[in-house]
Order: C-alpha cells, then structure tokens, then sequence
C-alpha cells in the first residue's frame, strides 16, 4: 500500500505509476539515451519503499555512460539486489552476461518479490534478451517500450514504429505497453512533457500497444498537481541517480571516481 513517501511531496521514486506495475518481471527497452536506466532505477527505489523485495538486472551491454550499475551503492544500501558484472568487468564496456541474468526472472514470482531488467539501446541492445527470451514466462512479464521523441531516429511516429518493430524482433518478445519519457534533462518543461505524452499517445493509436505511465523528476512532476497525473497518465516522479563523467552532479549523488 501506497504511504506519504510514495507520493510527489515527498520526492522522487514514487507516485501512481508503480500501480501500473501488475507483473512480477518489468523490462525495459527503447531507443539509445531514451532513459531506460533512470526509469528502472527509480521504479526499483519505489517498489522498495513499499516494502517489496526487487531485484535489478543490469543488462545494458552496450552503453557504459549510463547504465543501472552505476548506482551499485545506492540500491544495495536499500537493500535493492544488483545483477551485474563484478570487480575488474564492473565499469568495462565489455558483452558480459551474468548467469544469474538468466535465472532471475524464472525464480521472480516464486519468491514473491520483483525483478526488473534494464536493457540496453535500439535492437543492438535488445538482442542478449533474445537469448533470454525462453526463460521468461510471458504471462508474467511486461516488455515496455519507452518514448523519448527527443532523441534521434525517434522524432515522429514512423521512426518509433520503426524502433518498435526492430526491438521487438531482437528481443523475440512483443511490447505490452509503452512509456513518456520525452524530456529534455533539467529545462524540461510541463509543454515539453505533453508533448511527449501525445506522441507516445500517437504510437499507442498506430500499435495498440497502452501508455502505462509517464516518467519526469519529482520537482516538475508536483507541476501537475497533487494527485500525479499528466494528461490522463499516472506519473512516475524521479529522482535523478545516473550523471556522465562530464555532466554536473545533482545533490547527493556521488560520482564514480573513474570510467573504464
């Protein structure tokens, strides 16, 4: 059950969007930079709060600016558990897949608890789920497609059907729902996300395929009123937890202190 600090006045991680979340195993996929990551990361931080037991798999092999393992420290002092390459391979831009990538999301709704999977961009990134594809049961697990129509080959409703089709033929799983995510990092505006919204509102119409929720840091999510909703959409309010090497660091998050 949902408390205070799941909702917008008390900060990020939170809000209706993780009722949306129904399924045992979540995926996320998208195009490169769409922000898989900090979604992921964020939906974990929720779910934690309301006492759920969540489990990360960090399966981004492909882009190591930004990806779920970078916030090791912060999920596991939550007592969040990380699947991800370990000690010399942890920062390395290599294609490792951990074996306990794979057995995961088959033991998720055994243990009661949930697993989120953070893949990486386009269907570059989506292929090493294809090689997991036979080890989840489809019944219990939803693949969702995040939107962010400001990043390229994203721009217009071909372009994300187009990426779509590409992601779900390399992970061998069809999308179950669709994520807004169209930002534009910290002078990201209210028109910036509804717009946003009504394109991801378009591919929806074009696919069948439901928006479940809609993504932005806390402090414009309480823009749109108490009850965290934009244009219709429960709102996953965030807190931001990934920075590249060379971007400023948001209060109270650490930065590593080198990239492999």
């Amino acid at each position: 059950m949902a408390n205070e600090e799941n909702g917008l006045p008390c900060g990020g991680s939170g809000g209706p969007a993780l009722d949306t979340l129904t399924r045992p195993i979540t995926i996320l996929v998208g195009h490169f930079g769409s922000g898989k990551s900090e979604i992921a990361i964020n939906l974990a931080f929720g779910l934690r709060k309301r006492g759920t037991g969540v489990t990360l798999v960090d399966l981004d092999l492909v882009k190591p600016y930004f990806r779920c393992r970078l916030a090791k420290d912060r999920l596991e002092a939550r007592g969040i558990r990380l699947v991800a390459p370990a000690g010399d391979h942890f920062y390395a831009d290599l294609p490792i897949l951990m074996p306990e990538a794979r057995a995961s999301g088959a033991s998720a709704a055994e243990r009661g608890s949930r697993v989120l999977f953070d893949v990486g961009g386009d269907d570059l990134g989506a292929r090493v789920l294809g090689s997991l594809s036979d080890r989840l049961d489809r019944a219990a697990t939803d693949l969702l497609f995040v939107v962010n129509v400001n990043r390229p080959f994203a721009e217009d409703l071909p372009s994300l059907r187009t990426m779509l089709r590409e992601v779900q033929a390399a992970a061998r799983m069809e999308s179950t729902g669709l994520v807004a995510n169209t930002h534009l990092m910290h002078e990201t505006t209210p028109q910036t996300v509804n717009e946003g919204i009504r394109a991801a509102r378009g591919l929806e119409a074009a696919t069948g395929i439901p928006v479940r929720f809609c993504a932005m840091l806390a402090d414009l999510a309480r823009t749109f009123g108490p009850k965290g909703y934009a244009e219709g959409l429960p709102i996953l309010a965030m807190e931001r937890h990934i920075v590249t090497p060379f971007a400023p660091t948001p209060r109270g998050v650490p930065r590593r202190s080198t990239v492999v």
